[in-house]
């Protein structure tokens, strides 16, 4: 017998106390395949519990305990749409900061420099503005990293040359949270003191809110990996996806990886997570030799 919030309160019990049954294996089964038809996300049989959390916390804040009825509140259109996004953005991971995955941006600046380096002896039809895209950029924390990087290293070689950021997430809530650009003083521990203090504006004790100059620089898109194949981007310098591909079956993070590699401008470099992927191969691209971190350069 499933009760609902007040119904709870007429037996004494807060919201919370109420017992949630088990998600069943056909609702597990149900779950899994409508996040992975959407999304292309892949809830593993090991995650069920961590599925199940998700879900009845989102229930509990909206009165519903009955895992079919949420699924058909859900499924329901065009009604549930706005639900389900509100649903993805808990289930996705969030917890990010700046300047995470240290190993892959030293990578990032180091290929930043070696395409700076020689733009004196450019002609300017070649010179044209260094394009970065940001996979699954979330709250909006590394897309912003890596226009500071950007910035830094323009601004060390005295150079010109203008850049743009394409940060891309499934989730409308994150989204929204990313062009705001005001984070808590945690997700800043990892950065250089110097460039929060020219990359950012103090709002009180606790929040930092990062400068329309950067901000500026990057554009914010709704992006499902499962049509990447229609993704509008191409001749790419850098593609960062990084935390992304653990969310994916083996043979669509092949597909997700082959189509990314299409999107890169000869000699661009693809950041991928360290362990991400295994036994992927694509011949337009080699191997970058560093142990830190998995990167691919696309022949030139």
């Amino acid at each position: 017998m499933h009760l609902n919030k007040h119904q709870a309160e007429e037996l004494n019990m807060s919201w919370e106390q109420v017992p949630f049954s088990v998600l069943s294996d056909a609702q597990f089964l149900q779950w899994q395949t409508l996040l992975e038809d959407r999304t292309g996300m892949f809830v593993a049989y090991n995650h069920r519990s961590l599925l199940q959390s998700n879900l009845i916390i989102r229930m509990r804040e909206i009165d519903c305990a009955d895992f079919d009825q949420y699924y058909a509140k859900i499924c329901a259109k065009p009604s549930g749409i706005v639900e389900w996004n509100t649903l993805l953005d808990r289930l996705m991971v969030q917890e990010t900061r700046f300047y995470r995955n240290p190993e892959s941006l030293v990578l990032f600046q180091e290929y930043l420099d070696s395409i700076i380096q020689d733009e004196n002896s450019l002609n300017e039809t070649k010179k044209r503005a260094i394009n970065i895209w940001s996979v699954g950029c979330s709250s909006g924390e590394e897309p912003y990293t890596l226009a500071i990087l950007c910035s830094e290293a323009l601004r060390k070689k005295e150079s010109g040359r203008a850049f743009g950021i394409t940060a891309t997430d499934i989730s409308l809530p994150v989204l929204s949270k990313a062009r705001d650009g005001i984070y808590g003083a945690r997700r800043l521990l990892d950065m250089n003191h110097d460039w929060i203090i020219r990359y950012f504006e103090q709002l009180n004790r606790d929040l930092f809110k990062v400068r329309d100059g950067i901000k500026q620089k990057v554009c914010f898109s709704m992006a499902n990996m499962i049509d990447i194949e229609k993704s509008p981007l191409r001749n790419m310098d850098v593609i960062y996806c990084q935390n992304v591909l653990i969310y994916f079956r083996k043979e669509r993070k092949h597909i997700i990886l082959d189509c990314l590699v299409e999107r890169l401008a000869p000699g661009g470099l693809l950041v991928i997570g360290q362990g991400e992927i295994v036994d992927w191969h694509n011949s337009l691209v080699k191997r970058v030799d560093n142990n830190q971190t998995l990167a691919f350069k696309r022949h030139k």
